[in-house]
């Protein structure tokens, strides 16, 4: 099923749209927060019956315990700290991170950590707090756990689950609390195992070690064995982390082998011929301007270079991916690049089929996406389309 794509001139229209919808969004939210401020700091959900912020948010407004507890935190920080509202207006703080910022957040470091916050994702604020109030004594051991189905409401995991993790955790249901005695959600069991369902959730302990909850399969744990024990003549008793790190080391090495980041380069980069300089500087786009679909025409089928395709020398690829630090580097018309880090590819800027030299001014890196959208402009959909299949609706998954 094909697709009517947007001119630019239009896409650029819906973008400011979004734009301006967002910063009203903000903004409402943020009048909020101090409406809610000001609500708590009165103690306005006492006569309505609650016993706290929470459980007014809770059952009153129907919130999730989640989401209450962030709107609450935040609420009551404004309360101590009212410049926190404008990077709340504008984006630079957002409910999680200052939920995670309430717990470090005091008279005397506030000029100091108050900025450090600005612009991070919720993961990224936690391990802002764990270095600057690190847990005391965290569990390391490795312990490996049966998954207990009805705990998960969610089908068993393939060939019997396990879940790795480097402290042991209790999953028994907590008792019932009723709606009226709400308060501020701590860590319990029933939150534990809701983490533990979704996959790779990393909790910050200290600045520099992480607690890593991950469900396998039993044959992953046969493989965790087996190579434990391939490992046993260089590290004796290895633990779970030594046997994966080893692991990671090994993947690490060959993908950087295959972008030919090599510790000791083989050949050098080969400076490029006056010819194909010219033919690159001629015929390449600028890097920072996005052609637009409608000006690129369609033809029936790339022209075809005798011979088979070269390949991108190591060295090239070594120093494009240094060029282009390891992300995806097609342009963004409002500035910078896509900076994707996932299914990086090697693109030539001047496509392969019409000259393009395997040079370092000719190779660029670039995600699959935009690597498929930069041969559609250079070859039109109709001739990409027997390769790559016509291009999905909207509403398809990618």
């Amino acid at each position: 099923m094909t697709t009517n794509s947007l001119d630019l001139p239009a896409a650029r229209r819906l973008r400011d749209g979004l734009a301006t919808l967002l910063r009203a969004e903000r903004s409402v939210a943020a009048d909020f927060l101090l409406a809610l401020a000001d609500f708590d700091r009165r103690r306005g959900w006492e006569p309505l019956g609650h016993a706290s912020l929470f459980a007014f948010l809770h059952v009153e407004l129907k919130l999730p315990n989640a989401t209450s507890f962030w709107r609450m935190s935040a609420a009551r920080l404004l309360q101590r700290f009212p410049e926190l509202i404008e990077p709340l207006r504008d984006g630079r703080l957002c409910l999680t991170t200052t939920a995670e910022l309430a717990k470090v957040l005091t008279e005397e470091n506030r000029s100091e950590v108050l900025p450090r916050f600005f612009g991070l994702s919720a993961r990224e604020a936690k391990e802002v707090v764990a270095e600057l109030q690190p847990r005391e004594a965290p569990a390391t051991r490795a312990v490996v756990t049966s998954v207990l189905r009805s705990e998960f409401r969610q089908p068993a995991a393939p060939q019997g689950g396990f879940t790795l993790a480097t402290a042991t955790t209790d999953l028994r249901a907590p008792s019932v609390v009723p709606p009226t005695q709400l308060r501020a959600p701590e860590m319990t069991a029933a939150s534990d195992a809701r983490r533990l369902e979704r996959h790779g959730e990393v909790e910050p302990l200290t600045a520099d070690l992480r607690r890593l909850h991950v469900t396998v399969s039993r044959r992953f744990m046969q493989k965790l064995d087996a190579a434990r024990d391939g490992l046993s003549h260089s590290i004796a008793g290895a633990s779970a982390e030594q046997v994966l790190e080893a692991a990671l080391d090994l993947l690490l090495e060959k993908q950087a082998r295959s972008r030919g980041q090599v510790t000791k380069p083989r050949a050098k980069v080969a400076p490029a011929t006056p010819a194909q300089a010219a033919t690159t500087a001629a015929t390449a786009a600028p890097r920072l301007e996005v052609p637009p679909l409608a000006l690129v025409p369609a033809e029936p089928a790339p022209p075809r270079r005798a011979g088979p395709r070269e390949a991108i020398p190591a060295a090239v690829k070594r120093a494009v991916w240094e060029r282009d630090q390891g992300r995806c580097a097609w342009p963004l018309d409002g500035g910078g690049t896509c900076g994707s880090t996932h299914r990086l590819e090697f693109d030539h800027v001047v496509p392969w089929a019409r000259d393009g030299a395997p040079i370092v001014e000719g190779i660029r890196i670039l995600c699959r996406r935009h690597n498929v959208l930069a041969a559609r402009q250079a070859f039109g959909e109709r001739c990409m389309a027997r390769y790559t299949g016509p291009r999905a609706a909207p509403s398809d998954r990618a």
